[in-house]
């Protein structure tokens, strides 16, 4: 599968603190195109606390020898890559390096259709009160 024909793409950034990453979905736009649209970044705390979750997403799509390069584009299959969006929407703004683990550990043994369920209500106009719902659950708040 290329990066064309993938639903999510992650893409590694080296930032001035340190290697961050952006989760992107494919959607339409308004001229019916597809393109990949950013749904939200991960901080460079937040990737070091999810880099096993990170990195068994990219090699599900790429293989098991892949890594997680800077600069181009990882395609998620459509198992990890809701993972991936919900890790990057629920940790956004959260510093526990603890908790951020724990969200990471818990999405990576989530299912997936549950995972696209919530990034579903997170998307929406009025996604606030199901981000804040999933920390509670994930353990990423008290």
């Amino acid at each position: 599968m290329k990066i064309r024909q993938a639903n999510f793409a992650l893409r590694i950034v080296q930032r001035h603190t340190g290697t961050a990453a952006i989760i992107y979905r494919r959607t339409l736009n308004q001229k019916h195109q597809e393109r990949l649209t950013r749904i939200a970044a991960i901080s460079p705390l937040a990737f070091t606390a999810g880099r096993t979750l990170l990195l068994d997403a990219v090699r599900a799509a790429e293989g098991p020898t892949a890594t997680l390069d800077t600069g181009a584009f990882h395609r998620l299959d459509d198992d990890w890559g809701p993972r991936v969006a919900c890790y990057a929407r629920v940790v956004a703004g959260l510093r526990n390096p603890d908790r951020l683990s724990r969200v990471a550990m818990n999405l990576r043994h989530a299912d997936s259709s549950e995972a696209s369920w919530w990034l579903g209500l997170m998307t929406q106009h009025n996604g606030n009160r199901a981000i804040r719902a999933l920390r509670i659950l994930l353990e990423a708040v008290k």
